[in-house]
């Protein structure tokens, strides 16, 4: 982001203006990092460079929490998760919670889901 330390923040695209966000909270070396939906409005290289430092962060020992509604990717990025529906609907790891129940309790049952050998692919809310 170098190349662009001269322009202001509003004139960076959002992709740009979450990778300077996401340089400003590294540059705390903090233990743990809470990030809200970090990957919302960014382009899909994006996206993976930001994927990319979440587990480079984990690998380091860093805790790393994620607001996250895309579930199309939960499995691929996220080893453990917390579903909230107003209360908890369960927390651990992603193998157990990940399920077709779960996540119709979450979504309150209006969740469009095909099942393939009990792996749920979802489409969306009905």
């Amino acid at each position: 982001m170098g190349q662009y330390a001269d322009r202001q923040i509003s004139q960076l695209s959002g992709g740009q203006q979450r990778r300077v966000f996401l340089a400003r909270a590294l540059a705390q070396d903090a233990e743990i990092y809470f990030m809200d939906e970090p990957f919302a409005g960014v382009d899909a290289s994006t996206e993976r460079a930001i994927i990319a430092l979440l587990m480079k962060l984990k690998k380091q020992g860093k805790t790393v929490l994620v607001v996250h509604h895309d579930i199309n990717t939960v499995k691929e990025y996220f080893d453990w998760i917390m579903l909230l529906n107003v209360k908890l609907i369960g927390i651990g790891p992603t193998e157990e919670l990940f399920t077709k129940d779960y996540l119709q309790k979450t979504y309150d049952g209006s969740l469009a889901m095909l099942e393939s050998d009990s792996v749920p692919i979802i489409i969306g809310p009905r």
